[in-house]
């Protein structure tokens, strides 16, 4: 875009609806704040300028602000009076040239090729304002666009819209794109809407007409326009996102058998040839690489998936959890901040948490790294090659050496050296013929407690 580009992103909105203390923007869909979907997409348009409208004690929605887009503007609306004013209080921070687009920061699955294109279309025909309209299967509750030949004469609300308009007329996302040069004057015109107490944006567009200015529309797929002002509608989004990823990775060449049962955040990335079985989920964080396979049922977040590496099922990998090429994690396995070197395995039923896991080396079933002492988290590193017998313990922090072996049933509180050889376990006691004995022994004293 040659010309100069703000963004102001509304998110004054204390999200009542939503019937919890969290801001409404503070939601997440697909593992991402509302707020930080839309900044993300600000950020792909190059906007020049970006200038955030929040209420008054939103330090929360600030802050995520503040990590998604460091160089963003602020602007208060207070008291609350409408679209408009919340408009009105960023004038101060945009520049008088240009064009502004105006985003919400509940309206999370907006694209940037959408926005390009409205903001294309005012640019192109020289509006004062172009408006996002959209045709949603139910169009209750939206306002209409009025058009005269191709000007865009006024957004109609639905209540004062006729049948025929109802009918047949697109409806408004709410998303516009204002020449920043007239932007001021008509934000001053604005009437207050005695029955709301609010200034509506949406009279922008009448006004412009009434000053002989053109409006314009461009349509967008409705989907982008949806605003989250309740958990149904935050479920509803998070499906259509879902469904928009999916189909996303099986084009790029994502093997999935039963693709609506993978949930994925907004931050996953699969390569083409990675194999993903049903009924897995994708926390932030995650990337698996071509070849990879992730099994049904694990859960997997901020961890890292190498060519070959194999996961599942019933697995959970924690932050991170690195697998390199060729490694394996089995059933009711858990890692937290473990990396498994090429060829290592831990086929089942163990938890392996701040440790490295040497090259080849074979963790056996019910192991266990006490890595936390009540005090503070220590590491286990576990050597190439070696062998950890089933159902140990290994008592952090310790080392087992390379191609060292350690029996099955052992508690290891010492570095164990390269290529030896641990058991720690008492020694097995039999006793012929003792077994009725205890087992009368019991029965009676059973019986003395009841």
């Amino acid at each position: 875009m040659t010309e100069q580009l703000s963004v102001v992103v509304l998110a004054a909105g204390k999200g009542t609806r939503m019937k919890n203390g969290l801001a409404k923007v503070l939601h997440p869909l697909a593992a991402r704040p509302l707020i930080a979907h839309v900044l993300g997409v600000a950020g792909e348009l190059g906007a020049g300028r970006l200038v955030v409208v929040l209420g008054p004690n939103m330090e929360e929605v600030r802050s995520e602000v503040e990590r998604c887009a460091p160089d963003a503007r602020f602007a208060i609306q207070d008291p609350p009076l409408g679209t408009g004013h919340a408009l009105q209080a960023a004038l101060d921070e945009l520049p008088a040239r240009g064009t502004v687009l105006v985003l919400y920061g509940d309206t999370p699955l907006i694209t940037a090729p959408t926005l390009s294109a409205l903001v294309e279309r005012r640019r192109e025909s020289g509006a004062a304002v172009s408006v996002l309209g959209m045709a949603p299967p139910d169009p209750g509750g939206y306002g209409r666009l009025r058009f005269e030949g191709e000007e865009l004469a006024e957004l109609v609300e639905e209540r004062h819209a006729d049948e025929h308009l109802k009918r047949a007329a697109l409806c408004n996302s709410g998303v516009m794109a204002f020449d920043a040069a007239r932007l001021r004057e008509l934000l001053e015109a604005l009437p207050l809407r005695r029955d709301k107490n609010e200034y509506y944006l949406t009279d922008a567009v009448a006004l412009a007409r009434q000053r002989g200015w053109s409006c314009r529309a461009a349509e967008g797929p409705w989907q982008e326009g949806l605003g989250i002002n309740s958990q149904g509608q935050l479920a509803a989004a998070e499906a259509i996102f879902q469904q928009r990823r999916r189909h996303a990775l099986l084009e790029a060449g994502v093997v999935m058998r039963a693709p609506e049962t993978v949930h994925l955040a907004a931050d996953t990335v699969i390569e083409p040839g990675a194999f993903i079985e049903p009924y897995v989920v994708f926390g932030p964080g995650v990337r698996v690489e071509a070849g990879a396979v992730v099994h049904s049922f694990s859960h997997l977040e901020e961890a890292s998936l190498a060519a070959g590496a194999n996961v599942g099922p019933f697995a959970r990998l924690r932050p991170g959890s690195r697998l390199e090429e060729g490694a394996k994690v089995g059933n009711f396995v858990e890692l937290k901040n473990a990396t498994l070197e090429a060829g290592a395995k831990v086929n089942h039923l163990s938890y392996v948490g701040d440790a490295s896991v040497g090259r080849r080396a074979n963790v056996g079933a019910g192991t266990i790294t006490c890595n936390y002492d009540g005090f503070g988290k220590h590491r286990t590193d576990i050597g190439e090659g070696a062998f950890i017998g089933s159902n140990s313990a290994l008592v952090a922090p310790v080392r087992v050496g390379r191609g060292a072996i350690v029996g099955a049933g052992s508690t290891i509180v010492h570095n164990v050296p390269d290529d030896a050889v641990a058991i720690a376990r008492t020694a097995q006691a039999i006793k012929e013929g003792r077994a009725p004995r205890m087992r009368e022994q019991l029965k009676r004293r059973k019986e003395q407690q009841s």
